[in-house]
């Protein structure tokens, strides 16, 4: 099985860079990632069975940060403070407006990545440089310290 860093970087040099530039978050992140990765997408799902992007955003933030994140992604957009997507860390959230009434979350783990919980893949690692990405992004919060 491939570690998430080589999965996601093209050179070990790279990984390491990305790992320096980042820190300690991304990698608890990560962790809970491999524990999650795979699991289909169910709207209103909390558990391993089926998840949706918000829930996901609460198993995750409080196994890899002890801290609380509300159940909704309408709830989550509002805590942290807002961070420009060219200023993203890894342990930010990503913000989406899918459709004219659902939003969707992801957290950002670097390298012009997020991970989320997909209607189509499950739970996944996309671009946020992808056109659809790039043309349903609203906002980004930061929630969690730099020192998280």
């Amino acid at each position: 099985m491939l570690s998430m860093n080589s999965e996601l970087a093209t050179s070990p040099a790279k990984a390491a860079l990305v790992h320096q530039e980042t820190g300690p978050l991304r990698s608890r992140i990560l962790d809970q990632y491999q524990k999650w990765k795979g699991t289909h997408y169910q709207w209103g799902g909390t558990t391993h069975h089926g998840v949706d992007c918000s829930a996901l955003m609460q198993h995750l933030f409080s196994d890899a940060a002890h801290l609380d994140l509300p159940r909704t992604t309408g709830e989550q957009i509002h805590r942290g403070v807002q961070v420009a997507q060219y200023r993203l860390k890894a342990g930010d959230l990503v913000f989406f407006q899918t459709s004219p009434t659902r939003k969707h979350v992801g957290v950002y783990i670097g390298d012009s990545l997020f991970i989320h919980a997909s209607s189509s893949q499950g739970v996944t690692v996309s671009a946020l440089t992808d056109n659809y990405w790039q043309e349903h992004f609203i906002t980004a919060r930061r929630v969690a310290g730099s020192s998280a």
